[in-house]
């Protein structure tokens, strides 16, 4: 399985048997051992070997597959001035039986060895990602405004589901399109040749209704509770870079360049975007100066009441390095710059980086903890839903490690809601939409968003189960996409069908894809959840509760039985593993969580329990509100929340469960559950 850059800013997974389907600019190849007949070794036995090409000196390494079923390495710093007769540290090559563990460690390990990246244990992670957010993108577009804005986190607001994260995307900045008399059939490319020609807000943010951007951002955080506003900028300023002859950009000596694409830029899919700048050129600031470029954007942005940036564009960098010492020595300078920025003018790490799958930002990223995971949601192309979801899971096998992998907005009214917020709330990051004002669903939002504007947000990144990694989970017609995480008291596996809506981009197809409907059944089991153990705890037996969110199901199951799962195309199911401890040698308990939220096991924090001769009672806290449930092999005798007793249900699967009440003044605290049992 490999990941590869299918475009200059993006990866996508592919899979195969032999070295010819490695695609070129494969950045990650994990191999898994066969037995004779080809079926996937059994567990405990297979072995797996891990390949990284990465950085070494001044240059950069990919893999790619040879027609006669060679694997090569290429090795490249972009800058024909750049030369080495030798590559000594390119391909780093480890093995294990866990291909989770074996990622994990290889990392931390790679991190020591090159010291230019941190793994992502040793980096601050921004608050904003544990609040629901709002992003203007497909809300306006470039159209932005300071009312439209408004206008949206009040509806919002008003729904139940309050953003307490604003990202103002593309159109705050002042930019000139120099390219207006062009010929009309050019003018879909030169939109991305607009260039900044000031730091500061543009003309929509300066007016009666809104004076600036500081008393925008002032407005909405007093006024409507968001405690995090982001802005959008690229990593050269906007698209095509900074006007050289703008008096405001004059002092970071700017030049006009033109983008130049390696062999493996082009290798799968061209790029509108990079091939039009290759024709407009970009404005690129000198390296000696790009500190201070940042410096004055975020100081401005800091001293108006902004909270953070999202950093766009980044992969155009590679190509614009003939003449600055190459790609790598480039991109490390203007990653740490950016990174210093952040560290000097935020509070927290507060960065979002985005269309930068290439190696050379990925293994500089010593600060950066948040990275965009895939290429975007598009809510108008239907035949993209399911490789989204595709995309973002596997991508996250990599990018895991280094940032928590953002898995981009989506859209709560829009006939993939459910798909795409089901797959937000286990993937371990940021849950934010970008609903136009007023064009919402609630019901779907109520399930990731708790009044008080919080998400609850799994440990690590959503992941593959191991049984999926080296499957196509969107065309081979028969596989589930499962993707797994942990919460503190239970882990958590989301099962999708991505098969039968859509088609990988790469490699491009001659025939039309025709969309159709596939049901297919698979099996899950507990043991998909990779270290349930760790959670689990001493002297647990394996055995597990398991609650299907959609099905309002309960299942009893050893660590290694299995559950048939049955679904249809774009329908999804997410089960709350738990597994069952045993209190005073006779309860049987199992937390499950707020079973109204997709990832009810996300909402617990911690459960203990104390005995006397006469009862037993299980101690669970617990955010709310919503719908509080629980395995528990025998009825208790009563159940109080903050003291006071309320009633509860208890049915013969063993599902007990009972009400968590609202209460804006309990907002952000965890409610007290007591569960009292009678010791016969």
């Amino acid at each position: 399985m490999s990941l590869f850059r299918f475009k200059i800013w993006w990866m996508a997974p592919a899979t195969g048997a032999g070295a010819a389907a490695v695609p070129a600019e494969t950045q990650m190849l994990l191999l898994e051992s066969r037995d004779e007949a080809g079926s996937a070794a059994a567990e405990g036995s297979a072995v797996y070997a891990l390949m990284l090409p990465v950085l070494d000196g001044d240059f950069r390494a990919s893999l790619q597959g040879s027609p006669q079923n060679e694997l090569q390495f290429c090795f490249e710093s972009g800058d024909p001035d750049v030369q080495t007769m030798e590559a000594v540290d390119a391909v780093f090559i480890n093995s294990g039986d866990n291909p989770f563990k074996l990622m994990k460690e290889s990392i931390k390990l790679l991190s020591k060895i090159k010291g230019t990246f941190r793994h992502i244990e040793d980096k601050e992670i921004p608050a904003n990602l544990d609040w629901f957010g709002w992003c203007t993108w497909d809300a306006f577009y470039k159209a932005v405004n300071p009312a439209g804005i408004e206008e949206g986190i009040q509806s919002l607001h008003e729904g139940g589901a309050p953003p307490r994260f604003l990202i103002i995307d593309d159109g705050w900045q002042e930019t000139v399109d120099e390219f207006k008399e062009v010929d009309e059939t050019l003018r879909e490319q030169t939109v991305f040749a607009q260039r900044l020609i000031d730091l500061k807000e543009n003309h929509k943010f300066r007016g009666e209704t809104c004076k600036n951007l500081g008393n925008l951002v002032k407005k909405i955080k007093e006024k409507h509770g968001v405690k995090f506003v982001y802005m959008w900028h690229a990593l050269l300023g906007y698209w095509g870079g900074v006007l050289a002859t703008s008096d405001a950009m004059k002092k970071y000596n700017p030049k006009l360049a033109y983008p130049v694409q390696s062999p493996g830029n082009v290798a799968n899919l061209r790029d509108i975007a990079i091939d039009s700048l290759e024709k407009f050129g970009v404005g690129i600031i000198d390296p000696d100066k790009i500190y201070e470029f940042y410096n004055d954007q975020h100081s401005y942005l800091s001293s108006v009441g902004v909270d953070g940036v999202k950093v766009d564009v980044q992969n155009v960098l590679e190509t614009l390095v003939h003449g600055f010492g190459g790609r790598v020595a480039v991109t490390r300078k203007y990653q740490h710059a950016l990174e210093d920025s952040i560290a000097q003018n935020f509070k927290r790490n507060n960065l979002i980086c985005c269309m930068s799958h290439n190696s050379d930002s990925i293994f500089s990223a010593l600060k950066s903890a948040v990275a965009r995971a895939s290429e975007d949601f598009m809510p108008r192309e239907p035949t993209l839903q399911t490789l989204h979801i595709g995309y973002v899971a596997f991508n996250s096998i990599l990018l895991g490690e280094i940032f928590i992998p953002d898995w981009d907005m989506f859209l709560s009214k829009h006939e993939t809601a459910e798909f795409h917020g089901a797959a937000r709330a286990l993937s371990g990051g940021g849950v934010y939409v970008s609903d136009k004002p007023g064009v919402h669903d609630f019901s779907v939002l109520k399930k990731l968003v708790l009044p008080d504007g919080s998400i609850l947000r799994a440990r690590y990144a959503g992941r593959p189960t191991r049984d999926c990694l080296f499957n196509d989970p969107v065309m081979d017609g028969k596989s589930l996409l499962k993707i797994w995480n942990l919460n503190n008291s239970s882990g958590v596996i989301g099962a999708f069908n991505c098969q039968g809506a859509g088609q990988w981009v790469w490699p491009v197809k001659d025939i039309a894809y025709v969309p159709t409907s596939i049901n297919i059944t698979d099996h899950l089991s507990p043991s998909d959840v990779e270290s349930l153990d760790e959670i689990a705890g001493d002297n647990w037996s394996g055995e597990t509760a398991v609650y299907a969110f959609n099905s309002c199901s309960l299942s009893r199951l050893q660590k290694h039985q299995n559950l048939e799962v049955s679904l249809s195309t774009m329908a999804c199911e997410i089960y709350t593993i738990s597994p069952i401890k045993v209190f005073s040698k006779a309860i049987q308990f199992a937390p499950l969580g707020l079973i109204n939220m997709f990832n009810s096991g996300g909402a617990l924090n911690d459960v203990s329990s104390t005995s006397d001769s006469s009862a037993t009672t299980i101690h669970v806290r617990c955010r709310g509100p919503g719908r509080f449930g629980a395995y528990s092999a025998t009825r208790p005798e009563l159940c109080r929340v903050d003291g006071q007793q309320v009633e509860f249900s208890h049915t013969e699967d063993g599902l007990l469960a009972f009400d968590l009440p609202h209460c804006s003044s309990h907002d952000g605290d965890l409610w007290r559950i007591e569960i009292l049992y009678r010791i016969p």
